[in-house]
């Protein structure tokens, strides 16, 4: 089954102080193009976290984020340095004296405003079973992710058929055209050799140079390899994903074809039958951009 590189994925992990987001979501790329968001704390575990995303999803623009939300908790009250209000304290004395100057009326409201007096408490250094219970995190949004994949790669893989199906329907449709243009190429060549020029002729000639020029517009080889690659497109469909760059080869093989019958059709039936299946191919080439 095919993937498509169109996703998104998020999990939450709770701990005691705080809960960690994680989120990732991809869309689609020649390549794989990833930008990380990382909260301070797990950046160390950068190269590893990249290293996990990009052998899970191989291709795609990715876009990675991991945030912090703190709980609130008694334990991560602010704290005032009492040390540093005390010395701030001797000092405002000492030059209120020296210079003269009247103390503050509230000291606490002065004291409280002065540099790193109110100070958060530092951050923990990550621990291996914090970074466990954070990695489990991270393999689950990318699991959501790969299922957003799978289930996207399910509704391109209907539209591909539907889409091959009607190419196939309409190349079929060709046929009785064919024996039609053949005698409708006949009665110009004759028509204009006895009305319009009024010149004898030689009719066995006549019938080498008619079948000449219809061999010249023959389709069948066209008509073959045309659903040959209709049924390659199935066949590697079904082999599964990483096949997008593919798809896309065959697709425009399949293109190739097409422009080849309209230009030999000479036929304004069947030219209609070209310009719908040129339609459905468009829309292949359009969707496939996005398979993995």
């Amino acid at each position: 089954m095919i993937q498509s590189m169109t996703g998104y994925g998020k999990s939450t992990t709770e701990l005691p102080d705080k809960k960690i987001n994680i989120e990732i979501k991809s869309l689609n790329s020649k390549a794989l193009d990833l930008s990380a968001r990382i909260a301070p704390i797990y950046r160390e575990k950068e190269m590893e976290i990249r290293n996990e995303i990009s052998k899970a999803l191989e291709r795609g623009k990715v876009d990675f984020s991991l945030w912090v939300e703190k709980k609130e908790v008694a334990e991560s009250a602010t704290v005032i340095n009492q040390t540093l209000v005390e010395g701030y304290y001797n000092q405002i004395r000492t030059i209120a004296q020296n210079l003269d100057i009247t103390l503050p009326a509230d000291w606490f409201q002065t004291l409280l405003r002065m540099p790193d007096v109110m100070s958060k408490p530092e951050v923990a250094e990550l621990t291996e079973e914090e970074w466990s219970t954070v990695h489990q995190g991270i393999k689950e949004a990318i699991e959501h992710l790969i299922d957003f994949r799978k289930q996207e790669g399910m509704a391109l893989e209907q539209k591909f058929r539907q889409n091959i199906a009607n190419i196939q329907g309409l190349l079929d449709n060709v046929v009785p055209y064919e024996q039609e243009r053949i005698n409708k190429v006949k009665e110009r060549i004759t028509d204009a050799l006895e009305k319009t020029l009024s010149v004898d002729y030689d009719k066995n000639r006549l019938e080498q140079e008619i079948i000449y020029y219809i061999e010249k517009l023959d389709i069948n080889e066209e008509k073959q390899r045309l659903t040959n690659h209709l049924q390659y497109f199935i066949s590697t469909m079904e082999d599964g994903k990483g096949q997008g760059k593919k798809l896309g080869f065959i697709a425009q093989e399949m293109g190739r074809e097409i422009n080849t019958l309209g230009s030999k059709s000479n036929h304004a039936e069947m030219q209609k039958l070209v310009v719908q299946m040129k339609d459905e191919l468009e829309q292949i080439k359009e969707q496939v951009l996005n398979v993995m």
